[in-house]
C-alpha cells in the first residue's frame, strides 16, 4: 500500500462520512427526505424553477420530483405559480419553506463545521486552497455542476463558486 492508496482511501471515507452526516443533519432538523431537503435549498437560491429542473438538479425522475413537490406543497412549504408560459409551471417557497431551508442549512453547516474544528486556522486556509482545484476538476458541465451543489446553501459560496464558475467555462468554450 502507497502513501497516494492510503490517501486516496482516506479522502473516500471522509467523503463518505461527511455525506451521511450532512444528510443524518438535513432530514433530521426538516423531518423530510433527501429530494425534499434538495429540493428547499435548491429552490430557496433559485426560486422559479420549474418540476423538470429541478428534477434534473436533485437527479431524480420527473414522477418522483413530482411527488416531491406535491408533499411539499401539502405541508405548505411550496406554492405552484404560473410559469414563463402555461406548459410551466415556477415553484417557490413559501414563508415557511424559507424557514424549513434555513433550518436544513444550519444543520448541514453546523455538521460540517464540526468537521472543521479538528484543524488550525492555517489548516482551514490549505483546505480552501486544495478544495478549490479538486471542486473545479470534478466539475465537467452544467447538469453535473447543479447536482454536484444541489445540497449547497449556495448563497454562502458567493459570486466566486469554483463549480458554478467552472460550469459557466464550460457553457461558454461549448458555445464557441
Amino acid at each position: 500500500m502507497t502513501k497516494r492508496d492510503r490517501t486516496i482511501n482516506r479522502l473516500g471515507a471522509l467523503a463518505l462520512a461527511l455525506d451521511d452526516a450532512q444528510l443524518t443533519a438535513a432530514q433530521g432538523s426538516s423531518g423530510l427526505g433527501e429530494s425534499a431537503c434538495a429540493t428547499l435549498l435548491t429552490l430557496g437560491a433559485h426560486p422559479g424553477l420549474t418540476i423538470g429542473a429541478l428534477a434534473r438538479i436533485a437527479g431524480l425522475t420527473h414522477s418522483v420530483m413530482v411527488r416531491t413537490v406535491a408533499s411539499l406543497e401539502r405541508s405548505k412549504l411550496v406554492v405552484r405559480q404560473r410559469g414563463v408560459d402555461r406548459r410551466n409551471v415556477a415553484l417557490r417557497l413559501t414563508a415557511s419553506g424559507g424557514r424549513a431551508r434555513q433550518v436544513i442549512a444550519n444543520a448541514r453547516a453546523a455538521v460540517l463545521d464540526g468537521a472543521l474544528k479538528a484543524l488550525s486556522r492555517e489548516q482551514l486556509l490549505q483546505l480552501e486552497d486544495i478544495m478549490t482545484p479538486m471542486l473545479v476538476g470534478l466539475t465537467t458541465g452544467r447538469a453535473q455542476s447543479d447536482y454536484l451543489c444541489r445540497l449547497c446553501d449556495e448563497p454562502a459560496c458567493g459570486a466566486d463558486c469554483p463549480v458554478e464558475l467552472m460550469a459557466r467555462r464550460i457553457e461558454s468554450r461549448s458555445r464557441d
